[in-house]
């Protein structure tokens, strides 16, 4: 402590992440900051604290962090790289380094036979009970319907077979004030969740989401998904390899109800699937704090959904596409002082260097940077 009295400290912590994943917030926030240049130091309790891949653990002891500058700490493992005499590469790095991956590898393994256990059981294992629902205090993997929050899913079936649409719902339930899933959750203190804009809000989606799900009708659908181990990414299965447990617990909806909506819901044609928007995901609705919806054609533009399944006038309406990928990249090319004129925007130059795109309409326009700068601009 002595030694880095002088220094600035800041901690880094992804409680609820698996090690054999780099993609944590925590690991990604201070990777950028090292890139930046605003770290020179990094402390870990141990190897595995930092990662549990030994290949991509090693390449960033012996490659990057040297190349930076940087130098890297482990408490348990005794490990100093400005002081560790002999390479990176020693048999006693590699071979901590190889330990902590495998048991990451063995206990990955083991929870997911477990698991796998269980669902052939037909037990629920899911850590979170579905909106409609609560686990039977006596047997977690029971659910039990939860009333106020049944009559809201009856509502739903009921309003769809009297043939109103998903954002007709939504709209209505924002106007009557019913709350969300959300906010079931937050009176039962189960989410702790902040609001983008000045309250939660249905949408279409959530709508979809509760007709589509089989849970209602007292099925559990489980092995829909496969991950090839703790950390990695879902794959979805093909359905006549999901795993349905018939009759598992009370059904809020009828069977032949279910059936007729799906019947109707099938009807719809598909929508066409167009390519992600570089800027999908930044753009925020100045008005309600919302992410703006991409809509592709000849000419293609960003919008609120809140302006029409809420009738919420103010929020953004038609934001040209084309423009705000030219004002944007106009406003990356002043800020990172380039030389010439960078030729396109692309997903990767966003994500690097965008927290955030709030925009009220085209005249207003703000750009927040993700090391806490600030540009705004108006279209003149």
């Amino acid at each position: 402590k002595d030694h880095f009295a002088d220094y600035d400290l800041h901690e880094f912590c992804d409680d609820g992440y698996t090690g054999t994943n780099f993609e944590r917030p925590g690991v990604q926030d201070m990777l950028e900051r090292v890139r930046n240049n605003e770290i020179n130091c990094i402390i870990v309790k141990d190897f595995s604290r930092f990662a549990r891949d030994y290949i991509e653990l090693g390449s960033y002891l012996e490659q990057i962090f040297p190349f930076l500058g940087v130098r890297f700490i482990s408490l348990n493992d005794k490990y100093d790289s400005d002081n560790y005499q002999g390479s990176i590469a020693d048999i006693d790095v590699n071979f901590k380094n190889l330990v902590y991956d495998l048991y990451s590898k063995d206990l990955s393994g083991k929870v997911r036979s477990a698991l796998a256990v269980r669902k052939e059981q037909g037990q629920y294992v899911s850590g979170n009970s579905p909106f409609g629902y609560e686990k039977d205090p006596k047997d977690r993997h029971a659910l039990l319907i939860a009333g106020d929050e049944a009559e809201v899913v009856r509502r739903i079936y009921s309003l769809t077979v009297e043939g109103y649409t998903a954002s007709e719902i939504a709209r209505l339930f924002n106007e009557t004030h019913v709350k969300t899933p959300i906010e079931f959750k937050m009176e039962k203190g189960k989410t702790s969740r902040i609001p983008k804009g000045n309250r939660f809000m249905w949408t279409a989606s959530t709508i979809c989401q509760i007709l589509r799900n089989e849970i209602y009708i007292g099925s559990i659908v489980q092995k829909k998904y496969e991950k090839d181990f703790v950390g990695g990414k879902n794959h979805i299965k093909p359905r006549e390899e999901w795993l349905v447990s018939y009759g598992h617990h009370e059904p809020i909806i009828d069977r032949k109800v279910f059936d007729k909506v799906q019947e109707g819901r099938g009807k719809k044609r598909n929508p066409k699937r167009h390519p992600t928007h570089p800027l999908t995901g930044k753009l925020v609705c100045g008005c309600c704090s919302r992410n703006l919806s991409y809509r592709a054609g000849l000419n293609p533009y960003f919008t609120c959904k809140n302006r029409y399944s809420n009738a919420m006038d103010h929020c953004v309406d038609k934001a040209d596409a084309m423009f705000l990928e030219q004002y944007i990249l106009l406003m990356m090319q002043d800020k990172l002082e380039t030389e010439g004129e960078l030729e396109r925007l692309t997903k990767d130059m966003i994500d690097r260097y965008i927290d955030k795109i709030v925009v009220c309409d085209e005249q207003r326009i703000e750009i927040f940077w993700k090391e806490n700068s600030k540009v705004c601009g108006c279209r003149s």
